[in-house]
Order: structure tokens, then C-alpha cells, then sequence
């Protein structure tokens, strides 16, 4: 059987080393230039969410959410993702989502104004003219599920390696699943990757009293804004202004202070609460948001450009490009995720990129 290392042990690597495993490959190895979910990953929001703007997306995440089903409350809390609107513009791009997600079977709801003060105590709704709710979505931490997949992978077989060059390792397939760092390593096998860093920021807060639990995944639909409760505090996020390219993970004060204002107007239940701490992580961009999966040369198969999806969407991705490593009947359509369709102008682009 070939010999497949997997270069990346984040969320994606991860669960591709784990799936590969679990399907009978008995020589697999994990390989991490750093440390295991040390990257991207250790950085991410952590909601998984199965309401995107596109039919190959949704689909991506109805198959993942299973998967999160079966890791059970330990690792995912089922909290639900709430998506508000405040102009009619908003509202008409809620409604037409939700014919998309609706009709691929997604249980996601339309919530008036008047039932959001009931789903969500607290909430400041006044500037609200509707949402969309689904209950299944919610939140996890990246890095707790990324380190049981890869406990798993060892426990059936997988080698794992902290601080080592996957590109040193003898193999008959190399995984290419580096996050933001993917089209570096694609360069150095001499295939070109559209694959961009972006950096995205994200706030804590100090603790909150009397949060209410469960508390969904709130997201202003018009600004990006949005939020989850992590413990007894907020984690914030919104689409920045200005977008960040490169590799530079700098905090920016500046927009840090915006959002707590942001998190006090539509949740005064958080009125005292300030900022604890901030970070930065990366998203590996593609030109139209959705990631390439698939081989794009003799023996190197890509599983990156997630834009920002590569956690809610690892469980999915890695049962599918497994299958395909393996030559097996993929149980999962990955044909619109091909390198190719850049060169072919079949970009269909991903609208909901938090």
C-alpha cells in the first residue's frame, strides 16, 4: 500500500490522517513543521455552521455536522447560529440562503423580530427587521477536536511528527494540507496554488454575568459582526474594513475597541464587559472562497484554501479526500473543489466568509 504523508496537522491533516486510517491505510504519516493544531487552527473561532450561500458548501457542512454529532457535547455545543438582518437588502439575502439551505434539507428557520427577544434574552433588536436560525449549527474548540482526531489516528496506526519538514519524508503521496502556508509548499513540488493569507482578528472579553446557556452564534449579516460565548466570556470577530494580506499576525487596537462597542449595543447584557485579551490568526484565501481538494500533480494532493471554513469543514473533506488518495468510490462530490476550474473560469463565489 503507498506510502501517504500528510503535511499540516491542523484541523484538515488531521482528519484526513484519521480517515486514511480508519479506511485501512496502514502507512500514514502526520507531519507538522510546528506543533499540532499549532496554527490556523489553534486560532479559529470554532463554529460550525451549515448555512453558506452555495449548494457545494452546504453540502460540506450537512456532512460535517454529523461527524460533530458523534463527537458528542464534550467537543461540539449544538447552540445554533443566529443570522440578523437590519435593511431589506440584508433580509432579501437571508431569505434567498434560506430557499438554498432549505431545499438541500437544512432545518434552518425564519425568525421574526418578535421572537428574537425570546430566542436570545438580552438581545438588542430594535434596528432588527428579521433572521434566519438553525439549531443544529453551534461552536467547538478547534484545537480539542484536532487533538483527538490525531490521538485516534496514532491509536489506529498513523506516525505522528511535531517540528519536522513533511517535504524530507520519503512517501508515494504528499497531502498538501498547510493552511496559509500551502502555496509556499505547493511552490517547492512546483505547482501554483491561488492561495492567499488574509489575517482575521478575534476579541475575548473579560467574564459575563448571567450569560444565557445556550447562547447561538449571533452574526449581524450587513456588517459581519459576530460572536460566541467561550466559558463565562465573548469571543468577537467581524470582516475588517481594510483587509490584511500576508502573513503578519499583528493585533490592531483600534478594531478591537470597535467591536466591544459593537458587543454592547447588540447584547447590553455584556455592557461591562471589556476586552481580556486579542489575537490574530490566518485564512488560507482562494479567489472565490471555496478551498482546492484534489490531486494537482504526480503524487501531491491539495486539501487546502478553506477561507476561513477548514475547521467546520475538516470532518467532510477528510472522509472525501481519503477515499480519493485511496482510489476508493468517493461518498462525497469533491469535483467543484478541482484546481482546475480557475483555469477554466468555473468560480462560483462563496458570499458567507466571516
Amino acid at each position: 500500500m503507498a506510502r501517504v504523508v500528510v503535511a499540516g496537522a491542523g484541523a484538515i491533516g488531521a482528519s484526513i490522517a484519521y480517515h486514511l486510517a480508519l479506511l485501512g491505510a496502514d502507512d500514514v504519516v502526520l507531519a507538522d513543521a510546528g506543533e499540532i493544531a499549532g496554527g490556523a487552527t489553534a486560532r479559529a473561532m470554532g463554529g460550525v455552521r451549515q448555512q453558506f450561500s452555495t449548494a457545494a458548501e452546504v453540502r460540506l457542512a450537512q456532512a460535517s455536522i454529523r461527524f460533530f454529532e458523534e463527537l458528542g457535547a464534550a467537543f461540539f455545543q449544538q447552540v445554533g447560529y443566529l443570522f440578523l438582518a437590519t435593511t431589506e437588502a440584508g433580509l432579501a439575502e437571508l431569505e434567498k440562503r434560506h430557499a438554498v439551505q432549505s431545499e438541500l434539507g437544512v432545518p434552518v428557520e425564519q425568525i421574526d423580530a418578535a421572537r428574537l427577544g425570546a430566542l436570545v434574552p438580552g438581545l438588542e433588536t430594535a434596528d432588527v427587521l428579521g433572521g434566519v436560525y438553525c439549531a443544529e449549527d453551534g461552536t467547538a474548540i478547534p484545537g480539542d477536536v484536532t487533538r483527538e482526531l490525531v490521538g485516534r489516528a496514532a491509536a489506529l496506526g498513523v506516525e505522528v511528527r511535531e517540528r519536522t519538514n513533511a517535504l524530507g519524508l520519503d512517501r508515494d503521496v504528499l497531502v498538501v494540507a498547510c493552511g496559509p502556508s500551502s502555496g509556499r509548499v505547493a511552490a517547492q513540488l512546483g505547482v501554483e496554488l491561488p492561495i492567499r493569507p488574509l489575517c482575521r482578528q478575534l476579541v475575548r472579553t473579560t467574564p459575563v454575568a448571567a450569560l444565557v446557556d445556550p447562547l447561538p452564534m449571533i452574526v449581524e449579516s450587513e456588517t459581519g459582526f459576530h460572536f460566541r460565548r467561550r466559558d463565562d466570556a465573548l469571543v468577537l470577530a467581524m470582516s475588517e474594513p481594510t483587509p490584511r494580506w500576508g502573513f503578519d499576525e499583528g493585533v490592531d487596537d483600534e478594531l478591537a475597541a470597535d467591536w466591544l462597542g459593537r458587543l454592547h449595543r447588540r447584547f447590553p447584557v455584556a455592557a461591562g464587559a471589556q476586552i481580556e485579551t486579542a489575537w490574530a490568526g490566518l485564512y488560507d484565501m482562494t479567489p472565490d472562497a471555496h478551498p482546492i481538494v484534489g490531486f494537482v500533480g504526480e503524487g501531491v494532493y491539495a486539501a487546502c484554501g478553506f477561507s476561513g471554513h477548514g475547521f467546520m469543514q475538516s470532518p467532510a473533506v477528510g472522509r472525501g479526500a481519503a477515499e480519493e488518495i485511496l482510489g476508493l468510490t468517493p461518498s462525497l462530490d469533491l469535483s467543484p473543489y478541482r484546481l482546475e476550474r480557475f483555469a477554466a473560469g468555473a468560480v462560483f463565489p462563496e458570499r458567507v466568509v466571516l
